[in-house]
């Protein structure tokens, strides 16, 4: 009987969606469940029952100096949070001793939640909050400059027929001048309108391959590729997700033109797409099996974005071209942010990548499954 009861307790913890971890008075870890490693990146098949904790967390120091405190500590923390510098997961956690028959501490147990998304959220309320206040003052001030910026691209305009007339190539010039930065100021105004104006999804079954090609397009007619080698590779049978198909191609299509204007017209860009699986729950799938994401990555062999500028890039009007409005990624990041999804960004000397998780529809989606196909090419001509 001690022996099923002792089955029971086992398969109790492993099944708990909350992180637990167990360690004997002396550092040995006596228990640790499936979603425990998860959140702490380790192997299914290494054995961490009877090693020691700051072995079996190694890269993770400070979770070590967390448990290496509770024994000296008489009353341990609660509801307490942490962001692990090498995850970058925040974690709630609680810290309890156990106890023996006599009262005497025999360990330490750790019960801990994966709040990254919680977290995520909050973040993605307080934005939207500042984009309400920000997105009516943008508004006024752009029904206040377009004009303006209208009528001095008109009066450059008939300047420069009239400039023509007396044979004038410095007036030509000035004057084209003109023109081109009233169009770019005119373009800023149009973006800032797009980025502070609520996403209203217009949600439908949609195919990534097809959403790719259409980016590709219209990159290329916004930024010329010239030497750029592109390679695209999509995985054959991969789920359409449901999303809103203007916007994702909007947030691809930026992405391109980033990769194009960091190269400068020589180099390689490779997009791919996968099936991948729910991080916050990589066993929940459809009823067929099929995986809750599709990732999307691009990649470029450019220069990669300095390290202390990495933490900017999504942020709004935020820039290191001359002639950019700063907002090409920060329109990405929000696409992104309203499909539920995540954006993640590798990036040094050698090139950058920036990979695109989205969710695809559930189990009980009414659409009816579209096959997408398989998508494999190279476009290097």
């Amino acid at each position: 009987m001690r022996r099923e009861t002792d089955r029971f307790f086992r398969q109790l913890v492993a099944g708990m969606r909350n992180g637990v971890l167990a360690i004997t008075r002396d550092g040995l870890v006596a228990e640790i469940n499936g979603e425990a490693q998860r959140i702490f990146q380790l192997k299914r098949s290494s054995r961490s029952v009877g090693r020691h904790f700051s072995e079996v967390l190694a890269k993770h120091p400070d979770i070590v100096r967390v448990l290496h405190s509770a024994f000296d500590l008489s009353h341990l923390p609660n509801r307490a949070e942490l962001r692990l510098k090498t995850t970058n997961k925040v974690i709630g956690y609680t810290l309890s001793h156990v106890k023996d028959e006599r009262g005497r501490s025999s360990g330490v147990a750790l019960f801990f939640k994966d709040l990254t998304k919680i977290e995520q959220l909050e973040e993605r309320e307080r934005l939207r909050d500042r984009l309400v206040a920000l997105g009516e003052m943008a508004a006024a001030i752009a029904h206040e400059v377009k004009n303006p910026l209208a009528g001095i691209e008109v009066m450059a305009g008939v300047l420069k027929r009239q400039a023509a007339v007396v044979d004038s190539p410095d007036a030509q010039s000035l004057l084209n001048d003109i023109i081109n930065e009233a169009k770019m100021a005119n373009q800023i105004v149009h973006e800032a309108l797009e980025f502070v104006r609520p996403i209203r999804l217009q949600v439908e079954h949609t195919a990534i391959a097809d959403v790719l090609q259409t980016s590709i397009a219209l990159a290329e007619s916004k930024i010329p590729r010239r030497n750029i080698d592109l390679t695209v590779n999509v995985d054959e049978g991969l789920p359409p997700i449901q999303g809103d198909q203007h916007q994702l191609c909007q947030l691809f299509t930026n992405l391109l033109i980033n990769a194009f204007e960091a190269l400068e017209g020589k180099g390689r860009v490779d997009i791919s797409a996968r099936e991948g699986l729910h991080e916050e729950d990589p066993h929940a799938a459809g009823a067929d099996g099929t995986p809750r994401t599709v990732i999307v990555t691009v990649t470029d062999d450019g220069p990669g974005v300095p390290r202390e500028l990495r933490d900017r890039i999504f942020n709004a009007f935020f820039t290191t071209k001359p002639q950019g409005s700063g907002l090409g990624l920060a329109i990405v990041r929000k696409v992104v942010d309203a499909h539920d999804g995540r954006i993640d960004i590798q990036t040094g000397s050698s090139g950058t990548r920036f990979q695109v998780t989205l969710p695809v529809s559930g189990a009980n989606d009414w659409f009816a499954p579209r096959s997408q196909g398989h998508l494999r090419s190279s476009t290097d001509d």
